[in-house]
C-alpha cells in the first residue's frame, strides 16, 4: 500500500476509509530528525482512532518556522514517517498552517503535541475532537541537532 501520497490521492483514500466506518485521525509537524518522542507521540495517535494521517510541512513551510531547517528534506522525511506501522498516510503541505487540508479531510480527531492547548491547535473548529497530547522528556528535535553541534566544535 502507498503511504505518501498528494492531496488528491488522500482524499480518495479517506472517503475509502469512511465508508468503511473507520475514525480518521489527523496530526501534523515538521518531524526532521525522527526521534523516539516522535515514535511514542505517533503511536498515542493512533491509538485514538483507526487511520492515522501526517501531514508533514514542505521543506519551504519548516524554513519559514524554523530558520535554518529543515535538516532532512521532505521527501525523505515522508519516507521515514511512512515506514512507522503506527503511521497510515503522509501528505506534504506547503502552506504556512494546514488548515486548508484539515477542513479537505475533516478528520474525527486532531491531535497535536503537548505545547499546544487545545484551543490554539490549528484546525480544532473543524475535527470532532482535539487532543494535546504530552512530549516525552528529553526528546526534541532541536536538543538532538544541539548535542550534534557541540560534539562538531
Amino acid at each position: 500500500m502507498k503511504k505518501v501520497l498528494k492531496k488528491k490521492e488522500l482524499l480518495k483514500a479517506v472517503a475509502q476509509c469512511r465508508s468503511e466506518g473507520r475514525k480518521i485521525v489527523f496530526t501534523n509537524g515538521c518531524f526532521d530528525l525522527l526521534h523516539i518522542g516522535h515514535v511514542r507521540y505517533l503511536a498515542r495517535a493512533k491509538r485514538l482512532g483507526d487511520v492515522l494521517i501526517v501531514g508533514l510541512n514542505s521543506d519551504s513551510s519548516v524554513a519559514r518556522i524554523k530558520p535554518g531547517r529543515p535538516v532532512n528534506a521532505d521527501k525523505a522525511r515522508a519516507e521515514v514517517l511512512a515506514a512507522l506501522a503506527a503511521v497510515d498516510y503522509v501528505t506534504v503541505f506547503s502552506e504556512p498552517t494546514p488548515y486548508r487540508l484539515i477542513k479537505a479531510i475533516k478528520p474525527d480527531i486532531l491531535v497535536k503535541g503537548g505545547d499546544w492547548k487545545k484551543e490554539e491547535i490549528v484546525g480544532s473548529d473543524i475535527a470532532v475532537q482535539t487532543f494535546s497530547l504530552p512530549f516525552t522528556r528529553g526528546a526534541s528535535t532541536t536538543g538532538i541537532i544541539g548535542k550534534i553541534l557541540k560534539l562538531s566544535s
